[in-house]
């Protein structure tokens, strides 16, 4: 089932940022195309099956009689509460099992600040093995690193580079995530950006905004290559893998886009 928490919908305090979504539109209607040569026909068939669901899902809701409303928010209130309970359970075990398994693995981290002063978390996309993976350690290991973060501003920078579906977690997960974690993760993001971004990140970040989490829409920017970050964090605060400079470069050049310079 589909946890619809809409209850953030008015909180929209994104920046005002350079980076906008590019192409969206016209990417999916273009249809399924490959992403770094690989065919996500058979992924994107069962994301559409999940898409329309969840379209069908939202007609249901909007004809529900009025008469439940109040029902309806007593019981957004208690699962709300439940979820907080459980966030709180697993922040415990997250300080106290040995998650060496995922932090290991090096593709989720933090990596300096920004321009404004605000700690980047880093996740490589290609280092994630989704199908290789104990699900609910991530989870622990996502919950540890980021919980001291989130008291106060943050941005992630989501790099797609090279990913393949083996790197894709599954829809359900992703809905699990998002509902156990609390307000500030949501309200204190301030930035989310994707670099080398796909078909599938493209579809994935509609779905995810339109259904899931309609108040980080506006924080959401494609980035077609790494130097379209330094506008927002400069060069030594960004650490990231070699194979995400070299497929750069290898795609885009060496000099291939000059930031606009700050006011000091």
């Amino acid at each position: 089932m589909i946890n619809n928490s809409f209850e953030f919908s008015s909180d929209d305090d994104s920046d005002a940022s350079p980076h906008d979504m590019e192409g969206n539109s016209s990417d999916l209607e273009g249809g399924t195309t490959n992403m770094n040569g690989l065919s996500l026909n058979s992924y994107s068939s069962g994301l559409q099956t999940q898409l329309q669901r969840d379209l069908d899902r939202q007609h249901l809701l909007s004809d529900r009689p009025r008469a439940g409303i109040y029902e309806n928010v007593i019981s957004e209130g208690i699962e709300g509460m439940e979820h907080q309970e459980r966030y709180e359970r697993l922040l415990r075990r997250a300080q106290v099992e040995d998650l060496t398994e995922v932090s290991g693995i090096g593709c989720l981290y933090q990596s300096g600040v920004d321009r404004l002063g605000r700690p980047v978390i880093v996740f490589c996309g290609k280092w994630f093995p989704a199908q290789n993976l104990d699900l609910e350690k991530a989870l622990l290991y996502l919950i540890k690193l980021l919980d001291p973060i989130v008291k106060g501003d943050y941005v992630i920078a989501y790099f797609h580079t090279l990913t393949s579906t083996s790197n894709y977690p599954s829809l359900h997960w992703l809905r699990e995530v998002y509902s156990v974690l609390p307000y500030k993760y949501k309200k204190n993001l301030k930035a989310f950006y994707i670099v080398h971004p796909t078909f599938w990140t493209k579809m994935m970040t509609w779905w995810f905004t339109t259904f899931m989490a309609p108040a980080i829409k506006a924080k959401v920017h494609s980035l077609p290559g790494v130097e379209h970050l330094y506008s927002a964090i400069t060069k030594d605060q960004l650490e990231i893998p070699a194979y995400i400079t070299e497929y750069d470069m290898a795609t885009n050049g060496l000099h291939y886009f000059n930031p606009v310079p700050t006011a000091s």
